[in-house]
């Protein structure tokens, strides 16, 4: 694919996020994530805090604050899941046309250890990924997501499965 044609992808959420371009780069992680939080409230009520959104790459984080914790203090195995979704269903949402809608087929989330503060998941989509996501009508793709603590630490392994089919049309 050529970085061009890479670069040059547009639907509505990249032309949304474009309108906030004027914003200054400190700012706009915190101003995207209120926004994205009023959109769907559960993200807005967890506190995910957008830090990175490329075509190939949406890093995402939750800080280990009251409101998200388990029992013995560390963030909640739900809230990782929603960390962890989130991350990679943007990253998909990202580079899906218009007339196609991304759907959630699998969410595999492996709890290997304890985590010690805050998390960031990393979801990550190769070139081959973006091409058929923007091509094909429907399909399916595993998105690479990885989550890792404030030790840097990966306490958990994710395998996120999307699918994407047509958006239907409204039949009046």
């Amino acid at each position: 694919m050529k970085t061009k044609d890479f670069m040059s992808f547009q639907n509505a959420l990249t032309r949304n996020l474009a309108r906030l371009s004027f914003v200054p780069a400190t700012l706009r992680p915190s101003i995207i994530s209120r926004l994205l939080g009023k959109f769907v409230p559960y993200v807005g009520t967890s506190g995910l805090l957008y830090e990175s959104l490329k075509f190939e790459e949406v890093v995402v984080s939750i800080r280990n604050r009251r409101p998200v914790q388990n029992h013995i203090g560390g963030v909640h195995a739900a809230a990782v899941a929603l960390l962890a979704e989130t991350a990679s269903g943007f990253v998909v949402g990202m580079n899906l046309p218009d007339d196609r809608l991304p759907l959630i087929k699998s969410l595999q989330v492996d709890y290997i250890r304890r985590s010690q503060g805050g998390l960031r998941a990393v979801a990550r989509l190769n070139a081959d990924q973006i091409h058929r996501l923007r091509n094909e009508d429907r399909g399916e793709v595993e998105v690479l997501t990885t989550v890792t603590d404030e030790n840097g630490d990966q306490p958990v392994q994710c395998r996120m499965l999307w699918a994407w089919v047509p958006k239907k049309r409204d039949q009046r």
